[in-house]
């Protein structure tokens, strides 16, 4: 007892000593001490910590050693001391180590149990410079940093993504710094003695190119462990979800996200607003921002910048507006936005054919928000139309109703798809990628139809949509492209151009082997691939020796109709995370296989000689570079640099070649590409006519650019293309880029061309002189462009493209700041630029049709949908096509018009939904056949989806026309689902439309597609075609139709309607009363009744105005009062309710407004009371294939008889 008396108290003296001043100290007592719910022995001692610091947990500040009087006999009643912990303290430190024991009588605590269960004392820690690590397994290494396992073994396995073997991968100890263990042999194995297999060792495998790969070595019991390691790829990050636009109020919060995948994964995001890096101590963000109490000064531009080992990459930029707390969230007056009028609907107000309907620009508002923060809100809210009114508008004898935007309001944002459509061909001769694999990174989502069509849906949150087109055959290079689409829903568009792969030479492995690189006649190749001997292996490592099948397949620029076929968008990012443009001179596809074509071949250490007389810019001799393409992201990325050597290849004279080095591995894809900082943006805009009306613009029309780099000392000559790069144009056009030079204006070219769903656009003429009116450019800067159409010098060459010089604009010309080229950082400005700004244009001849809906509805922004009953289309999701062909037998091409009102819906019946107007197309190979595809609204669910409309369509050809037959199937699908509609009238056919999708036997096309303008082209290739699943750009009048009229020729003084829309309707309301410079002819609106000279309608030397003569008996076209004695049946003059046959235009007002069931011509089966009369002048001539329209003259008595609906259940008597 005197040892442990005097170990404590020199505990006591020890703890004493190391308590530092201000420390407060427990000394002995008699009493106990109770502490918490324990009551312990006088005899006390302190731990080394303060009771200051201790406090705040509410714990005791020391640790305690319980003594009490000897019991007798007590050691029978306590357990043995167990052994003393570790010491607390880290080393050179001074710490607590306790021990303790327990009773083993616990019911009898306090008679025998009275002695101390816990007890502690002072103990320093380990010196610093000695190990401290425990090892459950195995004992420490000399080092110090991890334990061994002499009698364990671990054997490891290093492959890259295609199953070759990652010779050299370095093997790495994870500790305290990295030590480096082995490294993989040839065929990718290594071997790691004494490693524990205690599931507490880490490795690290390092390979240059690819990620680092981290792998814990398993627990396991066994000494002899494998592992299998897998490499991928290095790359810099890819932001695949940017922060979404946002508005928000004054004091709300909001929460914006960015999320980035790549390999290594991205371990830290930065956030900016308007530019600068906000705080990440202040505000605590990851990939999300989430900001709170929000002030005015947070508006701003927001965007995420993702790092890894790899590198960088930075996000879109998202907006975020806050307003006040009781401002408006929309501005309530509407845009003006202008509308065409039919061609019989002059406005003497406005000298025009436009009516301003107005419309609400559909930008992100404050609606109703939830309660929790999202990255993307549950509902979104955009600028609508929130209220409408019915104005009348006057025409020629009738009046036209059509809606108009009062008032605009935050609405949520109408729903819709994003499609991208279209075909993959080759680009040598057009053949069809016919059941290719379409791929959206490595999933597979897609394939091409028999003719190489294609269909892809967009989902909403993808920002950039990269697709590889592979062919199942191998006959054409595997193709990536990055589309573009439109982010506000609808379809685009696309032509893909495929390479057709090169046929396989035969090389010996033991050789040296070159191949050339760009085959163009009298000169020389671009560059060679210098293979050396035994290069080529298997992928699991061995060397290969035999003879080796090499295909490699080369992208020449000097040919400049190669330039549609560049795979991706030749972009790369930087260390920063910007993402710059390549100008590329030339990119390569390599494939290598066995003498048998079964097994794909690797090859290292090839050589890459670029001849550098090539390259013509001297500047870009330093900096070129040899990348690869990243099919996942689209982006190219660096494989290696080039240096300058000088040799005799192939010819005798010393030549200087850029050589490279590169390892054909998994990726096939290379370019030849230099970084080039020197950019610009071309604004462009496409219309819809040579008008250029602000109102005409056309959304999803494909811009592509091919950047030139003319020869020296021919500027009008390209000598190669460097870049294309395609946009699709929206509401305010597109903005191209394309690479510029301030100093030199000719050092950079650009060929721009348009496209529509596959077809051109044509651009404004450049000669005989230019116009800058028409063009879009003003003096002088157009003359220092230099703009030329391809049919500049040589008429037969289409007018779908021009060509320009990329002058960069100078900052001290004021001409020159307002378009049509801007600096790469004012992009901002380009794209919010006016319509008053210069810019190029495109226009596409539309033919002669028109379209009026009630309710305006842009087709190209299907935001600008609305709610409305009379809407011609009734889902902004689906949209549902219908068209009917009308065959005319007759010398002239003849108008045809629709009009489509409400059937049998409550809400609808009677009101105009639209009208159509087409000109009937001849036939080729008859001379008096033409036919036309007439739009007409399809019956089915309106806006609130809640009952079916079946339309009211009246198709109406212009003149002295007589309908002769009706398709037979029609007519019986008519018959068969009543009501059906009256047709008194032979100048004209009314039915109810059809609620089916009838085909091409009834004479109807219908199709439904997620873009309105889709799914009319579609409908329109089948309707000309004559089938249900075939197109055709040309007319077929002879087959899938489903009215027949008879048409006479017009008189002399007659006009068509689309001769009137020339006449009256070519100026703008701005220039109404100018004449147009292209038609020195045409008649001024302000006189409408001035013929042009140009107008084909003057008399035909067939028809001298009388009557034809092979219809004596038909009235003059200059009487139309006088009744025609072949037809005494036909309604005298003096009856205005009916219509005039000649002249479709001057329609009742009555058609215009609201009609009971008697005013549309049909009755409900329960008014018919009885089964109809036979009478042939009212129903619809049936002909049969092949039979001629036979003519049955009913009695005079029974001439005027309404025609009546019968039953159901019953078919009508004829």
């Amino acid at each position: 007892m005197v040892t442990m008396k005097g170990w404590i108290l020199l505990l006591l003296w020890g703890a004493t000593s190391v308590l530092g001043e201000g420390q407060r100290i427990l000394k002995p007592a008699l009493s106990r001490i109770q502490i918490g719910q324990r009551t312990f022995s006088p005899l006390v001692m302190l731990s080394l910590e303060s009771t200051r610091s201790s406090s705040r947990r509410g714990d005791p500040t020391f640790a305690y050693v319980r003594r009490s009087p000897l019991v007798q006999d007590s050691k029978r009643f306590l357990s043995p001391w167990s052994k003393w912990s570790e010491c607390s303290a880290k080393c050179g430190q001074t710490g607590v180590q306790k021990r303790t024991r327990s009773c083993l009588a616990e019911p009898l605590w306090g008679v025998h149990c009275n002695e101390a269960t816990e007890e502690g004392r002072l103990c320093i820690g380990h010196v610093c410079s000695a190990c401290n690590i425990t090892c459950p397994m195995g004992h420490v290494n000399a080092d110090c940093d991890t334990c061994m396992c002499e009698d364990a073994t671990l054997h490891g396995k290093v492959s890259l993504e295609d199953g070759s073997p990652a010779a050299d991968a370095r093997v790495y100890l994870q500790a305290k710094k990295l030590k480096l263990l082995t490294m993989a042999d040839n065929r990718g194995m290594f071997r790691i003695p004494g490693v524990c297999p205690d599931g507490k060792n880490t490795l690290k495998i390092k390979k240059a190119k690819y990620a680092t790969a981290t792998v814990t070595v398993p627990e396991s019991n066994r000494r002899n462990l494998a592992i299998q390691v897998q490499l991928h790829r290095s790359g810099k990050p890819y932001v695949f979800r940017s922060p979404e636009d946002k508005a928000r109020r004054v004091g709300q919060s909001v929460s914006l996200c960015c999320d980035a995948r790549g390999s290594p994964a991205p371990d830290r995001y930065l956030w900016y607003h308007n530019g600068s890096l906000l705080d990440p101590s202040l505000y605590k963000y990851k990939n999300n921002l989430i900001l709170k109490n929000l002030k005015r000064e947070q508006s701003g531009e927001y965007f995420c910048k993702a790092s890894s080992a790899g590198g960088s990459a930075k996000s879109q930029v998202a907006k975020l507006a806050v307003i006040g707390r009781q401002e408006a969230a929309c501005d309530s007056q509407p845009q003006s936005h202008l509308i065409r009028l039919p061609h019989d609907c002059f406005q003497k107000a406005t000298n025009s054919f436009y009516y301003d309907v107005g419309k609400c620009p559909a930008k992100t508002c404050v609606g109703k928000l939830d309660k929790g923060l999202r990255c993307k809100d549950n509902v979104s809210y955009c600028c609508g139309v929130s209220k409408m009114e019915t104005r009348d508008i006057s025409c020629d004898g009738y009046t036209l109703p059509t809606k108009v935007i009062v008032e605009c309001g935050c609405k949520i944002c109408t729903e819709t798809k994003i499609m991208v459509r279209g075909r993959a061909t080759a680009a040598d001769n057009g053949e069809p990628l016919r059941f290719g694999h379409i791929y959206m990174g490595n999933k597979r989502v897609s394939m091409t139809g028999y003719k190489g069509t294609f269909s892809i849906h967009v989902p909403a949150d993808m920002e950039r949509l990269v697709l590889t087109f592979v062919d199942r055959l191998q006959k054409f290079v595997n193709t990536t492209k990055v589309l573009p689409f439109k982010e506000n829903g609808g379809a685009v568009f696309h032509e893909i151009k495929l390479l057709r792969k090169k046929a396989p030479v035969t090389l010996e492995s033991t050789e040296t082997n070159v191949i050339s690189l760009g085959e163009m006649e009298e000169d020389d190749p671009i560059a060679e691939l210098e293979i050396p001997p035994n290069a080529f292996y298997r992928k699991n490592g061995e060397v290969y020796s035999g003879k080796v099948k090499a295909s490699v397949t080369f992208l020449d620029p000097r040919n400049i109709s190669t330039a549609p076929v560049t795979q991706s968008d030749l972009n790369f990012v930087d260390e920063e995370g910007d993402v710059f443009p390549l100008r590329t001179y030339g990119m390569f596809s390599v494939d290598f296989t066995d003498e048998r074509g079964t097994e794909s071949l690797n090859a290292e250490k090839v050589k890459v000689h670029l001849d550098a007389a090539q390259v013509k810019m001297p500047e870009h001799v330093q900096e070129m570079k040899l990348w690869s393409l990243n099919p996942e992201t689209g982006l190219w990325e660096e494989e290696g640099d080039f240096n300058l050597e000088k040799s005799t290849r192939r010819k005798r004279e010393e030549r200087t070649f850029l050589v490279g080095n590169m390892e054909i591995k998994e990726r096939r894809l290379f370019n030849l590409d230099v970084p080039e900082s020197r950019r610009c943006y071309v604004k462009v805009r496409a219309y819809r006519s040579e008008r250029f009306l602000q109102s005409e613009q056309i959304q999803g029309v494909v811009i592509s650019i091919i950047n030139l780099e003319p020869e020296p000392g021919f500027s009008s000559n390209p000598r190669a293309w460097g870049r294309f790069d395609s946009v699709v144009t929206g509401p305010n056009g597109a903005c191209v880029p394309a690479f510029c030079d301030e100093q030199n204006p000719e050092a950079y070219g650009a060929y721009i061309l348009a496209s529509l769903g596959g077809e051109e656009l044509e651009a404004v003429p450049s000669a005989p002189k230019l116009n800058p009116a028409a063009i879009g450019v003003p003096q002088p800067y157009l003359n220092k462009l230099n703009y030329r159409r391809t049919d500049h010098e040589d008429p037969n060459i289409k007018k779908t493209a021009f060509s320009i010089n990329m002058a960069k604009p100078s900052p001290n010309s004021p001409e020159e700041n307002n378009g049509p080229i801007y600096a790469y950082e004012n992009l901002s400005e380009c794209e919010e630029a006016p319509h008053s700004a210069a810019h190029f244009r495109f226009y596409r001849i539309e033919g002669d049709r028109y379209d009026f809906n009630t309710v305006p509805f842009n087709e190209d922004d299907l935001m600008s949908w609305t709610d409305d009953y009379l809407a011609w289309w009734p889902k902004p999701m689906e949209f549902r096509a219908c068209y009917i062909k009308v065959k005319i037998n007759g010398p002239q091409e003849v108008n045809v018009r629709s009009r489509n009102m409400g059937g049998t819906h409550p809400r609808t019946i009677g009101q105009l939904y639209g009208i159509r107007d087409v000109r009937s197309i001849r036939d080729p190979q008859q001379r008096d056949v033409s036919a036309a595809c007439l739009e007409f609204k399809c019956s089915g669910m309106l806006f609130d989806q809640d009952r079916v409309d079946r339309t009211l369509v009246k198709v109406i050809p212009q003149g002295n026309c007589r309908r002769v037959s009706v398709n037979s199937m029609l007519h019986e699908y008519l018959v068969n689902h009543l009501p059906m509609a009256t047709n008194n009238d032979t100048s004209e056919y009314t039915m109810l439309a059809p609620l089916d999708p009838l085909g091409h036997n009834y004479g109807i096309y219908t199709v439904t597609d997620q873009d309105p303008r889709i799914a009319k082209e579609i409908a329109l290739g089948r309707c000309f075609d004559g089938t249900s699943d075939g197109t055709s750009r040309i007319m077929k009048s002879d087959v899938g139709i489903g009215l027949t009229f008879t048409c006479s020729e017009r008189s002399p003084t007659e006009q068509s309607i689309f001769q009137s829309q020339r006449n009256l309707g070519q100026q703008s309301p701005r220039d109404s009363g100018r004449q147009s410079p292209r038609d020195p002819g045409r008649q001024s609106p302000r006189d409408p009744g001035r013929q042009s000279p140009r107008d084909p309608g003057r008399q035909s030397p067939r028809d001298p105005g009388r009557q034809s003569p092979r219809d004596p008996g038909r009235q003059s076209p200059r009487d139309p009062g006088r009744q025609s004695p072949r037809d005494p049946g036909r309604q005298s003059p003096r009856d205005p309710g009916r219509q005039s046959p000649r002249d479709w235009s001057q329609q009742s007002p009555r058609d215009s407004g609201q009609q009971s069931l008697g005013d549309l011509g049909w009755q409900s089966p329960r008014d018919s009371g009885r089964q109809p009369p036979r009478d042939w002048s009212q129903q619809s001539i049936l002909v049969l294939p092949g039979q001629s329209p036979v003519y049955q003259r009913p009695p005079a008595s029974r001439r005027n008889n309404q025609a009546r609906i019968p039953m159901t259940g019953q078919r009508p008597t004829y």
